[in-house]
């Protein structure tokens, strides 16, 4: 990418953070594709494959406008993750590798009324029990194991399955993205196989950069907002992580194959294998669509399951005090059909976050005046960010932003550079409390595998796609 002319380009507010590469820069290119970073995010994203990989995006039948990248980005399965690209409904194409593997990864944030001093003492024993409470790894839900009834109920509604379990409430379902259930779910295109992964996984966190943790309100950034939202200064929230676990993952697999087994039915040719798609009005496309909100249904009832959980480790280390309350749940790895520009899209967000302004009529009837909240994960051992989506979003991203601080160094190059003994001495020193069965998985995720959060949270607020509200700092955490 070091020979291509590459110039800032869009809105004039946006202008120095975002990169183009015109759609003239190929000849398979069918729209322009724009990257939001500072100069030294984009020296890092000219590093890898990422940039080639949403060129190749470009190329996807049907898509509309442009191709987007977020200041996180690094490279992906097929699409590089922080990639957005929105498919036109009469031709456009439906690619599993724009959603991921793990459907519907997502994050919620949990807020409760104690203060920093309140967890005192407690604090280790509390993350020790949220460690024992929440399953892990490999490790299946031994409380929580779906018959095939039960399993096609959470495939078909979300976390709307479980009120009636007790494990949600109706106001859970108010403050999760699209009410913790997509419409067009169809449980009978779900494989034998995923649901055989899956049907004891509900409850459950995984691994990788899955977390639950203890956070802290450390400042505050936008003080109307965060009345809006519930926040206060040294306020103990609870940020969760996690997503459709083995049974998302079987489902990307088994659509990866089958659509790249029609592809060449339909006469489409891509760049790259990975990318393998189907029309969106196909049978194969109307069938993976089917079992990808199923799948994201399940992860949003995952979430919601160790919400639970969390919500009576509370109880128990601070009896009715601990209470704990949703301020939000997003997910960011999924393909929703959205209107934009008076046109509906199938919008496909791989490592990125919607973020929908005051005006959007899907943000929260209580968050108008501020938008919908957005949660941006740092690493364990530095800060996280709650943003709000902005209107301008919508034009300039297909109300879109960055979900994390994305990976610097890859998994293996992380656990080469530092052990997971010295990444948790690390974190001790920091007073950060940390669980986590595998000290390789521990490398894997250590701070210096991540960019720098602050950094990347400034480019999407510099570029008006989302503003930050405030600034969390983990105390306590549980990784898979």
């Amino acid at each position: 990418m070091s020979d291509l002319a590459v110039a800032p380009t869009g809105p004039a507010r946006a202008a120095p953070w975002l990169h183009e590469i015109p759609a003239s820069a190929r000849r398979d290119m069918r729209v322009p594709a724009r990257v939001y970073a500072d100069e030294f995010l984009w020296e890092r994203i000219r590093g890898d494959a990422s940039l080639t990989q949403l060129m190749n995006v470009a190329t996807l039948p049907g898509v509309h406008d442009a191709v987007y990248a977020m200041p996180d980005v690094h490279e992906g399965y097929g699409f590089p993750v922080g990639g957005v690209a929105a498919m036109r409904v009469e031709d456009g194409v439906v690619s599993p590798g724009g959603v991921g593997y793990d459907i519907n990864c997502g994050v919620r944030l949990l807020v409760s009324e104690l203060d920093r001093k309140a967890l005192g003492t407690r604090l280790e024993s509390l993350t020790h029990d949220l460690s024992r409470s929440i399953p892990s790894g490999w490790h299946a839900n031994p409380e929580l194991q779906l018959g095939p009834a039960d399993l096609d109920r959470v495939l078909r509604e979300g976390s709307a399955a479980l009120v009636d379990r007790g494990l949600a409430t109706p106001e859970d379902l108010t403050y999760t993205e699209a009410g913790g259930s997509l419409a067009g779910a169809d449980p009978a295109a779900v494989s034998d196989r995923a649901r055989s992964r899956g049907h004891d996984q509900l409850g459950t966190m995984g691994s990788g950069n899955h977390f639950v943790e203890i956070e802290v309100v450390d400042e505050i950034l936008d003080a109307a907002a965060a009345t809006v939202f519930g926040l206060r200064q040294g306020q103990v929230c609870v940020l969760i992580h996690t997503g459709s676990r083995g049974l998302g993952h079987q489902v990307c697999t088994d659509y990866v194959r089958l659509m790249g087994e029609v592809m060449p039915r339909y006469g489409i040719t891509l760049p790259d294998p990975q990318l393998a798609c189907a029309p969106i009005d196909s049978p194969e496309g109307q069938r993976y669509l089917g079992a990808m909100c199923a799948a994201a249904n399940f992860a949003f009832a995952n979430r919601q399951v160790i919400t639970d959980a969390v919500r009576d480790a509370f109880g128990r280390a601070f009896g009715e005090s601990g209470g704990l309350r949703l301020l939000y749940d997003v997910a960011h790895n999924i393909a929703k059909l959205e209107e934009h520009g008076g046109r509906k899209l199938w919008v496909h967000r791989k490592g990125a976050t919607r973020a929908f302004g005051p005006t959007h009529p899907e943000t929260p009837v209580a968050y108008r005046s501020a938008g919908q909240p957005v949660f941006i994960p740092g690493s364990m051992g530095t800060a996280s960010y709650v943003l709000a989506g902005t209107d301008a979003a919508l034009a300039g991203s297909f109300g879109s932003t960055c979900h994390g601080a994305g990976r610097a160094l890859s998994r293996r190059a992380a656990k080469r550079a530092q052990s997971g003994g010295e990444v948790r001495k690390i974190l001790e020193d920091q007073g950060i409390v940390v669980r986590c069965p595998s000290s390789a998985g521990l490398a894997e995720e250590s701070p210096e595998a991540y960019k720098d959060v602050h950094r990347v949270v400034n480019v999407v607020e510099q570029a008006g796609l989302a503003r930050r509200v405030a600034r969390l700092r983990p105390v306590g955490v549980v990784k898979g």
